[in-house]
């Protein structure tokens, strides 16, 4: 099977960025411990852009995709950023060139 990937763009609402960045590394740490299907969950501010959050996701395949949905920390990450987040943007991806970490890394 071959990786599946998400780039996610959130506009956080005014004032929101530090609650919002504090249920985001909540939700990193979960991923971290409980996911080894999920090889890269990375969440970046946007240079010039103080209200944009934006995340990359990289997964061993569509079924650790799958089971990251399932994910109770996931489902409240999604569910209480709403109070933060005024959009969010998905853009799923098929890497298909390009140095990217395997599962075994």
């Amino acid at each position: 099977m071959s990786q599946t990937a998400l780039c996610v763009r959130f506009t956080l609402r005014d004032g929101a960025g530090e609650a919002f960045d504090e249920l985001v590394r909540e939700a990193a740490a979960a991923v971290l411990e409980h996911e080894p299907g999920t090889l890269v969950y990375a969440c970046s501010e946007v240079e010039g852009a103080p209200h944009q959050r934006l995340f990359f996701e990289l997964y061993a395949d569509r079924a650790a995709f799958d089971e990251h949905g399932r994910q109770p920390h996931v489902r409240h990450f999604l569910s209480q950023s709403e109070k933060y987040a005024e959009r969010m943007e998905i853009d799923h991806l098929q890497p298909y060139a390009g140095k990217y970490p395997s599962q075994s890394a």
